[in-house]
């Protein structure tokens, strides 16, 4: 009895540690990561390229990330964009971090967004694959 129970553990444990390191599922990375960082902004000139907002949107924060290897790396992204002083139709080809965000006033906006990002480096590739973003009552939290 003691040795079908020490094998039952034996095998839980087995199993939990397959089910942590799965090949393929996500798995949670440093938000300052260079890959997401740069995913990052993909995400946000697609966000800025389907909205109508007269302004642009920039990162304010990085919730969360994810990396997943598929053919190529997906990154799964919770972020908030916050819209900023720069002009569309004068900046659009504009490094963001140059852009500061709104003051306080009823222009500020910030969007919490869920990004998928595809890249395959070696083929120089990167997508955004989903977003959805939703307008959230934080404020934006850099100058």
């Amino acid at each position: 009895m003691l040795l079908l129970f020490s094998g039952l553990c034996l095998c839980s444990i087995v199993s939990c540690h397959r089910y942590m390191s799965v090949p393929g599922a996500p798995y949670n990375i440093s938000t300052d990561d260079k890959g997401v960082l740069k995913a990052v902004l993909h995400g946000t000139y697609s966000f800025n390229n389907q909205t109508n907002d007269a302004f642009l949107f920039r990162p304010s924060a990085i919730e969360k990330a994810e990396r997943q290897l598929v053919k190529g790396v997906k990154y799964i992204l919770e972020v908030d964009l916050s819209r900023t002083v720069c002009l569309k139709k004068w900046h659009r080809n504009t490094d963001l971090a140059n852009c500061k965000f709104q003051p306080d006033g009823l222009l500020q906006q910030t969007f919490h967004c869920d990004f998928e990002v595809w890249t395959m480096s070696w083929l120089h590739f990167m997508k955004t694959t989903n977003f959805i973003c939703s307008p959230s009552d934080r404020p934006s939290t850099s100058p």
